[in-house]
């Protein structure tokens, strides 16, 4: 009975053992599963953040971009209305036509052939002034307005002109300019004749302070061709130079100016017995375009 009785007790004992570790497994099993469920719901939660973090980065960016935009759209109306502006503004014109005159000398007498000849050496023999008055007209091309960054404020323009200077229109001729000619016995009649120069410039130009109401300007070096009437005695008419100047503008009303300027002109010696340096020395008028 005894035995019985203790076989009874080992199986009680073994059973609540099965029993006992059934419940730890399924226990374990259901802990696992609700961790796993925890986690799970973590991570969607964290996915959930996440998605709602890139949705409003998203929507910063939308605005940003929309600032941006609106932005260059203010920064183009800006410039537009800065080029508006600086078109109607008063002496914003780059170019420029004027007209001059003046008074010119002449560092030599004018010598040609017909008067003060050295192939007829008869007649009057007269010889013209060596100053002069001239009027001209020419124009200003604007290149830069900073000498290429060079220079801030400083135009470099380039000038083409043409100036015309009369000497003298009562100078009397040798035998060549007589009617009839002393060379055939003709008496002393001699004609009245125009000492005159018509000159072609091409020149740098460079003015400084600009958008200044007044601008000081020089012309460091240009080319200048000098026509002369009359001509040479071997019939040369042009004669090539160099020519520097320097002036002063002020703007007078809207694109409208006034200037002063001398300028000097030099060739090199004589052509033909004739020598043409010398200066010229004047105001302008000056309209922008």
């Amino acid at each position: 009975m005894k035995n019985t009785r203790n076989k009874v007790h080992s199986v009680l004992q073994i059973l609540v053992v099965f029993f006992g570790a059934i419940v730890f497994a399924i226990s374990s099993q259901v802990f696992a599963q609700d961790a796993a469920a925890l986690r799970i719901k973590q991570l969607e939660e964290h996915l959930q953040s996440m998605q709602t973090g890139m949705q409003a980065m998203q929507s910063e960016l939308e605005k940003l971009k929309s600032q941006s935009t609106q932005v260059t759209q203010k920064i183009e109306r800006i410039e537009h209305k800065e080029s508006s502006v600086e078109t109607n503004q008063e002496g914003s014109k780059r170019n420029m036509v004027f007209f001059r005159g003046g008074f010119a000398h002449s560092s030599q007498h004018r010598n040609g052939l017909v008067f003060q000849s050295d192939v007829v050496p008869a007649g009057v023999q007269d010889q013209p002034d060596k100053n002069a008055w001239y009027f001209g007209a020419g124009f200003d091309w604007n290149l830069t307005r900073n000498a290429w960054g060079l220079a801030p404020k400083t135009s470099v323009l380039a000038e083409l002109m043409i100036e015309y200077k009369e000497f003298s229109s009562h100078v009397k001729g040798n035998a060549l300019a007589n009617m009839p000619t002393q060379l055939v016995g003709g008496a002393q009649n001699p004609h009245s004749v125009t000492v005159s120069q018509l000159s072609i410039y091409a020149a740098p130009k460079i003015k400084f302070m600009e958008g200044s109401r007044l601008r000081p300007w020089i012309i460091p070096a240009g080319f200048g061709m000098h026509i002369i009437s009359p001509p040479g005695e071997s019939a040369s008419f042009f004669i090539p130079g160099v020519v520097f100047g320097g002036g002063l503008e002020y703007r007078v009303w809207k694109d409208f100016y006034a200037g002063i300027d001398a300028r000097y002109h030099i060739t090199g010696g004589k052509k033909d017995g004739i020598d043409v340096d010398g200066v010229t020395a004047g105001g302008y008028l000056g309209i922008g375009f």
